[in-house]
């Protein structure tokens, strides 16, 4: 039953939004069209029926009461002037047919009920020979009485207009309702086809964000997931390249060592000692860059994020920082402050920052405090600093300061911050050295 009925549903979206909006509409109008047609028309219509039945049965009174021709043509002009009923008597006449035709709507029903509960005799209704009036044959002993009834007094004549408007009302909603529709599937439509181009490695850029807000909010959402990821391509396709840049230099150094080496004769310990020294520092320094690129290329998303304290976070990271050699004059962080992370990934943040200060033989002054549904943490040192106009440049891979180094420990730092929801922003700390501003959403 199930396939069934998905076999007969359209697939798209539009088609199935379509339906959901044209079944109630049908559904509604049904059942202000029963109302109408069920009740409020059928009482109207018993209404009119008795009237009229009412007048033909005093009209057979007089009838059967008058014998004399000249009375009953004197009754049959009277009830012309006065009742609107055409009354022509037939006599010796017989009728061939009985009962009554049929039109639509309850009128004829009404009609031919009530005529055969105020009435004796056999009667034919005909409602059809003329759109403007009905004619009703009574046969009576005598004769045939045939009324002829304006229509107006038996049909209200407004159930066509009721149904034309059911219907143009529905069509016309409808039709509102798929040009709305329509901009919503456009919208979504357009995103599924930004989304295919992105899979498929062609940059068509930002999409506009049009439609509903939910609509509005996944367009936003892509364009951020297309940002973070182009960054991360550039990021690591940066690694790529820097891992050749940075490694040539000490690979030079070994191939030069290894080349100045005796080739012949024997070697004594103490004269390549230093040659030694100096290709094991080469070995070491590659493997702290080699370390470094590893860290920055496999990133920190497969620690789980939990609610952290933050005030016993940066005291252990504070801490730690201490026993490596790093100056920390002041920590100021409220209580019950409580953080969404990743913990171990935001202490390498930290301890990337405060080991920076150090190799500077700065200072730190740490803080934080609550900004509307975020955290606000400060870390201000009072080391040499960056130039406002290499702030930026700073935060790119391999971008080191006057200590050398990979040049990638603001970049680690930047991009978990922004894997948490927040940022992290190069300033003027008061004291004349560096501020790094990092943002965490609460």
């Amino acid at each position: 039953m199930e396939k069934s009925v998905r076999r007969v549903l359209p697939g798209s979206l539009l088609g199935r939004s379509l339906l959901i909006v044209l079944f109630p509409l049908l559904i509604t109008q049904a059942i202000a069209l029963e109302l109408f047609y069920g009740n409020f028309l059928k009482v109207v219509s018993r209404r009119l029926s008795d009237s009229v039945t009412s007048e033909i049965v005093l009209s057979l009174n007089a009838l059967e009461r008058f014998k004399q021709p000249e009375d009953k043509a004197w009754f049959l002009d009277q009830a012309q002037q006065h009742l609107q009923l055409v009354e022509t008597w037939h006599a010796g006449a017989h009728l061939t047919r009985f009962g009554s035709t049929h039109v639509l709507g309850p009128m004829d029903d009404a009609l031919a009920k009530a005529l055969t509960t105020s009435i004796h005799y056999p009667f034919f209704v005909r409602w059809r020979k003329s759109p403007y009036k009905v004619r009703i044959s009574i046969q009576m002993p005598d004769g045939v009485l045939a009324v002829e009834v304006p229509r107006k007094r038996l049909d209200m004549g407004q159930i066509w207009l009721f149904v034309a408007w059911t219907v143009g009302s529905t069509l016309l909603l409808f039709v509102i309702a798929s040009l709305f529709m329509r901009n919503q599937v456009r919208a979504i439509r357009r995103l599924a086809h930004a989304a295919e181009e992105f899979g498929l490695g062609r940059d068509a850029g930002p999409i506009r964000p049009v439609g509903a807000r939910e609509v509005r909010m996944a367009a936003v959402a892509f364009n951020r997931m297309q940002d973070r990821i182009y960054r991360f391509v550039v990021q690591r396709t940066g690694v790529l390249a820097g891992v050749s840049h940075d490694l040539r230099t000490p690979l030079a150094r070994l191939r030069l060592s290894l080349a100045m080496l005796p080739q012949d004769g024997a070697v004594r310990a103490e004269d390549i000692r230093q040659d030694v020294e100096d290709m094991v520092g080469d070995v070491v320094e590659m493997e702290h860059m080699i370390d470094s690129y590893l860290a920055f290329a496999r990133g920190e998303g497969a620690e789980t994020a939990e609610p952290v304290e933050l005030a016993p976070f940066l005291e252990d990271v504070v801490a730690a920082a201490r026993r490596a050699g790093g100056h920390i004059l002041e920590l100021d962080v409220p209580q019950d402050l409580h953080v969404h992370m990743r913990a171990d990934a935001m202490r390498r943040t930290f301890g990337n920052l405060l080991d920076n200060a150090r190799r500077h033989d700065a200072s730190v002054t740490v803080s934080a405090r609550r900004v509307g549904k975020s955290v606000c943490i400060l870390v201000d040192d009072n080391g040499p600093g960056i130039p406002p106009e290499r702030r930026e440049s700073m935060l790119r891979a391999f971008e080191s300061g006057r200590t050398g180094g990979s040049g990638l420990g603001l970049t680690i730092a930047r991009d978990i911050v922004r894997a948490h929801g927040g940022d992290l922003e190069l300033d003027s700390a008061p004291a004349g050295g560096l501020r790094v501003r990092l943002m965490l959403p609460l």
